[in-house]
């Protein structure tokens, strides 16, 4: 009985070392390549900031009218925007909604990419002539002009039907990446192995071929979160969605049409939410230059 009782918990801790253990090859993998480690601290601080700042730091949403467009001080870190309320509160609190479009989207468009692209690849005959032909087809749309038309369609006021739709309409450049890769692999040995013992399609999509492009599908994934983020928040600031809670693209429409540009003192409540997101983005390009060695063994340098 003890024996047993013994073997389950060997496995648990087999699972916890194999883990520790990867997650320490990924830590020294990124501070190898210090622009690589450098970007995952600003995802991660942008990331923690947006998620976990607001239950730190209440949302300043007092107006004061004699505070209106403070420059940056001890008390108002930021400044203040055209009602006097704390620019910084404003930053932490607007980034959840844009990060998690942001991310659903890309999960939605990168899934669909993966798996239609290694179906067509991999089945080939009218599969493939169909699922090229839906692609290239959304691909000759402009995306940003649809999304405009279908907001004003569509009532886009929730961050799931929001990244829905952008999910929806980014996934063909992917697609076709990733039938080109499939292409390519689907003729190496451990494939016909997995053929040969008839192990099913799923199982040879998603168990051999898709491990061998995960370093390509992080780098795309990261891509596609960039661009859901444009997106959406340019949507938000052209007012083609409800302008509801509070958010870093509402920061922007609201410092554009309430005149802020005219305001000499008003340049970090204009400039602050562009900032952040510029920095995230310029985080995620750097951090992408590791994803290749960090899911390549191939590419890591004296690992």
């Amino acid at each position: 009985m003890a024996t047993t009782a013994s073997q389950p918990r060997s496995r648990d801790f087999g699972v916890i070392a194999r883990i520790w253990s990867w997650f320490a090859t990924t830590f020294r993998l990124l501070a190898s390549n210090k622009v690589g480690l450098a970007g995952f601290i600003v995802v991660a601080a942008i990331v923690v900031m947006a998620f976990i700042g607001p239950y730190f730091v209440p949302f300043d949403n007092a107006a004061r009218i004699d505070q209106i467009y403070q420059p940056p001080s001890a008390e108002h870190w930021l400044g203040t925007d055209s009602e006097g309320r704390d620019v910084l509160s404003q930053i932490i609190h607007g980034g959840r909604d844009i990060l998690t479009v942001g991310f659903l989207a890309a999960a939605m468009s990168t899934f669909i990419a993966v798996t239609f692209g290694s179906l067509s690849a991999f089945i080939g005959g009218w599969t493939d002539t169909v699922i090229t032909w839906l692609a290239d087809a959304v691909l000759t749309i402009p995306n940003f002009p649809l999304l405009a038309v279908l907001a004003g369609i569509l009532q886009l006021n929730s961050q799931l039907a929001m990244a829905g739709i952008i999910g929806l309409l980014t996934w063909p450049t992917l697609l076709r990446a990733v039938r080109a890769q499939v292409l390519s692999l689907k003729e190496r040995d451990y494939v016909e192995s997995a053929r040969a013992l008839d192990l099913g399609t799923p199982h040879i999509i998603f168990r051999e071929i898709a491990p061998n492009m995960v370093g390509y599908i992080a780098i795309s994934f990261t891509l596609a979160l960039t661009t859901a983020m444009y997106i959406s928040v340019g949507l938000i600031f052209l007012g083609l969605v409800p302008l509801s809670g509070n958010n870093w693209g509402v920061m922007i429409n609201l410092a554009w049409v309430r005149g802020a540009i005219f305001f000499k003192d008003s340049f970090w409540y204009i400039m602050s939410p562009i900032l952040v997101i510029a920095l995230f983005q310029l985080g995620l390009v750097g951090l992408s230059r590791s994803l290749s060695e960090i899911f390549d063994p191939r590419l890591r340098r004296g690992a």
